[in-house]
C-alpha cells in the first residue's frame, strides 16, 4: 500500500492497540525500504478519503479542558489521572503526525518520511503511557479528555503554513515546557511509579524535541517557498486560528534545541505574539 495511503488507513483506526501496529508498520516497511522503492510524494487525496477521520474509541469521554478530573501527582488515583492524560495527549499526537503526512499533497518525500517517522514515535510513547498505566490499575479511556490538540487539527486544515506553525511549534512545543514541571512533582513524590513515570517522561521530552524540530523546519521550508517571513506569518496564523496563548515558564533550552531561534525565543509571551 502506497505510505500515503497507509497513513490514512490507520489514521481511521479507532483501535488504541491496532492503530499504533498499523503505524508502526508503516514506519518499518519505509526504513526497510531504498529512497528510490519509496515514491511517498504523489497526490493521493480523494473526494470521500475524510470520512473516518480521525479514528478514536468511544472512550475517554471528551469533554471541556476545564472539566477534566483532578490530576495530583501525590495520591495514586491522581497519578493515574496524571499518567492517563498525557497518554490521550500521545495518542492524538499519533493522529495528527498521520493527518500531517496524509492531508497535505505537494511536499517533498522528506516531508512525509518525517512525519511517519514521527507518528511512529508517538505511538512508542502510547504504548510505554499505557503499560505503566496499567500497573496503576487503570486503561486507556478510563477517565475523560479534553480535544484541544485535534481541535487546532480541524482548524489548519486546509492550510499546511498554519498547520507547521500552530501544532508542532505551538501546541506540541508547550509539551517541551510542562514535561520538566511534571518530572519534578513527580520526583518530589519518589515512589517506584512516580520514578518510573519520570524515566517515561525524559524519553518522550528527548523525542519530542525532535518533532518540534521538525514542524520548525517545515514551517521555514513553506515560508521560504511562499515568500513569507516566518517570525511576522507566525502572528498572523496565531491570530486568524486562535491559537493558545503562551505562558511562561518556558524550557528555552529545549526549544532551542528544536530549532527556535534567539528572535522567536526573546518574543516568548510578549503582547506583540498573543494579539
Amino acid at each position: 500500500m502506497h505510505p500515503r495511503l497507509a497513513a490514512l488507513h490507520a489514521l481511521r483506526i479507532a483501535d488504541p492497540r491496532q492503530k499504533v501496529e498499523a503505524t508502526q508498520a508503516i514506519a518499518a516497511r519505509l526504513h526497510a525500504q531504498t529512497h528510490a522503492q519509496a515514491t511517498i510524494a504523489q497526490p493521493i487525496r480523494a473526494p470521500g478519503d475524510e470520512a473516518g477521520v480521525p479514528g478514536r474509541p468511544e472512550r475517554p469521554l471528551r469533554v471541556a479542558a476545564t472539566a477534566v478530573e483532578k490530576r495530583s501527582p501525590f495520591t495514586v488515583e491522581g497519578r493515574a489521572a496524571l499518567i492517563h492524560a498525557i497518554c490521550h495527549i500521545e495518542f492524538n499526537a499519533i493522529n495528527l503526525a498521520l493527518d500531517a503526512a496524509w492531508r497535505f499533497d505537494g511536499m517533498p518525500d522528506a516531508y512525509y518520511r518525517d512525519w511517519l517517522g514521527v507518528a511512529a514515535e508517538e505511538a512508542h510513547h502510547f504504548e510505554l503511557l499505557h503499560a505503566h498505566l496499567q500497573t496503576l490499575g487503570h486503561r486507556y479511556g478510563d477517565f475523560t479528555g479534553h480535544d484541544g490538540l485535534w481541535s487546532m487539527c480541524e482548524k489548519t486544515r486546509d492550510d499546511v503554513v498554519a498547520r507547521m506553525g500552530l501544532v508542532p511549534r505551538t501546541l506540541e512545543a508547550r509539551g517541551l515546557d510542562a514535561t520538566p514541571l511534571i518530572q519534578a512533582k513527580l520526583r518530589r513524590v519518589a515512589t517506584p511509579d512516580a520514578l518510573r513515570a519520570v524515566e517515561i517522561l525524559d524519553v518522550i521530552l528527548r523525542d519530542e524535541v525532535g518533532h518540534v524540530a521538525i514542524g520548525n523546519r517545515w514551517y521555514r521550508w513553506l515560508c521560504e517557498r511562499d515568500g513569507l517571513d516566518p517570525v511576522s506569518h507566525y502572528r498572523v496564523l496565531y491570530r486568524r486560528h486562535d491559537a493558545p496563548r503562551l505562558r511562561a515558564p518556558f524550557n528555552l533550552e529545549a526549544r532551542a534545541l528544536a530549532g527556535f531561534t534567539d528572535e522567536e525565543l526573546s518574543a516568548l509571551g510578549t503582547v506583540d505574539v498573543a494579539t
